[in-house]
């Protein structure tokens, strides 16, 4: 059986990215974003809840948060769940579930002028290729349906 891992969040970074250089001179970036809902309990009291997810950016990915994330910025990763199994020095197995991250969007721009528009880069990522960030392409724009308000009813094709 086939299945879909997905994951898309839109959220504000709780620190500077954290960057690991690997022996192959390869980089990995983890950081946490923060998602927030809010409701109104059965009181009619408003409660919001906060979910943290931990997100980690190879290679491309990760040059890029490098040089452009930081703490409160907010970013737009898709990407897939990851569970990883290890035991602590006390020899008790945790799981950590984190997101791999394959794409990722600045949202908001930089606060300190770098983006005089308010907008910022894209980038989709394989953290397999050596070239796996690349600048995504904005949507194509689908064309308006065709007016039918002015036609014959005898022409719908219901």
């Amino acid at each position: 059986m086939a299945g879909v891992n997905k994951v898309i969040l839109l959220g504000r970074l709780g620190s500077d990215p954290e960057v690991r250089t690997l022996p192959s001179g390869g980089k990995v970036v983890t950081f946490s974003i923060a998602t927030s809902e809010s409701y109104n309990n059965k009181e009619g009291a408003k409660v919001e809840q906060t979910e943290w997810h931990r997100i980690e950016l190879w290679e491309g990915l990760a040059n890029v948060a490098e040089q452009y994330l930081k703490k409160g910025d907010m970013a737009y990763v898709e990407g897939r769940i990851r569970t990883e199994k290890w035991t602590d020095k006390d020899g008790i197995e945790r799981n950590t579930v984190k997101i791999r991250g394959n794409s990722l969007q600045l949202v908001g721009g930089r606060s300190t002028g770098v983006d005089s528009e308010n907008t910022a880069p894209a980038y989709a990522g394989n953290s397999g290729s050596s070239n796996n960030y690349a600048p995504k392409t904005a949507p194509v724009p689908m064309p308006p349906p065709p007016d039918l308000a002015g036609g014959n009813s005898d022409d719908l094709p219901f």
